[in-house]
């Protein structure tokens, strides 16, 4: 069945009459498929050095007097290994220069620049830490902040909605806060009692970077390491390990409070996202909590959207269905129309130990939005998708609701189920080309329409399907011009067993692409991404 979150159910209807599929005509497309824009902003987070006073607050210090003394261009060290109780409060202050909120241990107490921190920094880290509210909130307009270097956690055995939140119902722009980075921290929620979300990101130029984020879970709401729905962007976040129960990472799921407020020009590259298998209920290593796991990744109102090089695994049907990424538009509360995802890139990532792949929803089925356009997934490794570990059917993509220029290109996947399922209003533009994957079952399926052409024909008529490598499939259900190997043995992987998915000198698909090229992902384009100083390297499944 195709699954529209957590409400949809459909019928699949198997009646395939094979001579009239096989000659049935393939109409080709009417003009070539837009491609998404990047993002046209980006957050500049090259250190800038301190042009003021240093501000020392030792044990025992009041960190909230020294942020209100603090000029455009003074540090403030906050003593190594002490614990600062909040909350606080970061002041709106006059002038463009940049306050710096650091520890006191030396530069090479922390990892390089470019090099994320591990837990086991914080003993060289200050504490910040608070037992309601939020750890820090920024006033209205604050701007020109950098954290490097601190733990910001809840108080023992205490609940939070966030540690940072960074604006939240503003209705102005102008009072956003904007020009905030954590760099080098480490944000962690409760063990026991979990935190809702590290940050909220309702913000302008704003950036996450070589940071750890971890216990973000809630037993029955949605937890996010991080997540913006009232910022407009700029937003990077490079290079961190994010790990939450309900989408480790969210822009959107609530109305902005600022008419027309988009979050956009996101740049979200070499990240591990992750969820910890003693989340997952019934595993072998099960902790006793139920926190809700839905998704690693969503976006419900977003664009111009750069999603490269990141690591994305572990992921279950629990209070959703299982898929790891969602780019599902939604009007959230009925007030947005104006809500929209489009021009998004996901390149050169990893997904893997999941119950199925991305879903994608064209409009939103409850409240009226705009059209979801212009989605590119290309060069990605999808392994490990479905099967009993992780429930559900190991659907690899999902298409609903009238999408437009969706494009899925070079992509290589090992799932247990279809490799693309659609239902509702025609999808225009879609292309699916250059691709490995498994067939199993259904392949290409509607709901009412048998596998392959009549599908294509029902619900993307002007549909390019090219190239793919459709292990175990058959030549008669689709289009010509692909390939049909009878298994993932035929195919020439370099070691199959061993999860090295490369296209060996022997395969057949090495350079059958236009232009001489192989099919499926480009690893050396691939492997640079989530190399180990940046998402971490590409391992077999466990």
């Amino acid at each position: 069945m195709v699954v529209r979150g957590v409400r949809a159910v459909w019928g699949l209807v198997f009646f395939v009459v094979l001579s009239a599929i096989s000659s049935a005509t393939f109409a080709g497309p009417a003009a070539e498929p837009a491609k998404p824009e990047l993002p046209r902003l980006h957050v500049d987070t090259t250190p800038v050095p301190a042009t003021g006073r240093t501000i020392h607050v030792p044990a025992g210090g009041n960190f909230q007097t020294a942020l209100n003394r603090a000029q455009p261009g003074d540090v403030i060290t906050l003593e190594a290994g002490a614990t600062f109780r909040g909350p606080f409060t970061l002041p709106r202050k006059s002038g463009s220069g940049w306050i710096i909120v650091r520890t006191s241990s030396p530069d090479s107490s922390l990892p390089a620049p470019g090099t994320r921190v591990e837990p086991g920094h914080a003993r060289v880290m200050p504490m910040l830490v608070a037992a309601s509210g939020a750890v820090i909130t920024a006033a209205p307009g604050a701007h020109h902040y950098r954290f490097i270097g601190v733990e910001i956690r809840p108080s023992d055995g205490v609940f939070l909605y966030n540690l940072v939140l960074l604006g939240a119902s503003e209705r102005s722009l102008e009072d956003l806060p904007h020009h905030i980075v954590f760099d080098r921290c480490y944000l962690h929620g409760d063990p026991k009692k979990g935190t809702r979300r590290g940050i909220a990101m309702n913000s302008r130029h704003t950036a996450v970077i070589d940071s750890h984020l971890s216990d973000f879970k809630e037993v029955g709401a949605d937890s996010q390491a991080l997540g913006g729905w009232n910022g407009p962007g700029p937003f990077k976040i490079v290079n961190n390990y994010l790990e939450a129960a309900g989408e480790n990472v969210m822009f959107g799921g609530a109305d902005p409070s600022i008419r027309g407020l988009v979050p956009s020009d996101i740049e979200i590259r070499r990240n591990h996202l992750f969820k910890p298998l003693s989340w997952k209920v019934g595993g072998p290593s099960y902790a006793g909590t139920p926190w809700t796991v839905k998704n690693l990744f969503e976006l419900k109102n977003a664009r111009r959207v750069l999603v490269d090089g990141n690591l994305l695994e572990h992921n279950w049907v629990h209070a959703q269905s299982g898929f790891a990424i969602l780019f599902t538009v939604r009007n959230q509360d009925g007030g947005a129309p104006w809500s929209v995802v489009e021009d998004v890139t996901f390149t050169n990532n990893v997904v893997r130990h999941t119950a199925a792949g991305i879903n994608i929803l064209g409009r939103d089925d409850i409240h009226p939005s705009e059209q979801v356009k212009r989605i590119l997934i290309k060069n990605n490794l999808f392994e490990d998708v479905g099967g009993a570990r992780w429930g559900n059917g190991g659907r690899l993509f999902q298409l609903l609701e009238e999408t437009e220029d969706v494009a899925i290109t070079h992509n290589t996947a090992v799932q247990t189920g279809s490799i693309l399922a659609v239902d509702g209003k025609q999808h225009r533009g879609f292309t699916f080309a250059g691709n490995i994957a498994l067939h199993n079952a259904y392949g290409i399926i509607g709901s009412g329409t048998g596998p392959g052409m009549a599908t294509i024909r029902r619900y993307a008529p002007d549909a390019v399907i090219t190239n793919n490598v459709i292990v175990g499939g058959s030549a008669a259900l689709y289009p010509p011009g692909n390939f049909f190997p009878r298994s993932l043995d035929h195919v020439g992987f370099a070691d199959l067993t061993g999860g090295d998915y490369r296209l060996n000198a022997s395969s057949p698909y090495r350079k059958a692409a236009p232009g001489g090229k192989g099919l499926g992902a480009d690893f050396d384009a691939l492997a640079p991404a989530i190399s180990p100083t940046a998402g971490g390297p590409a391992r077999p499944p466990s």
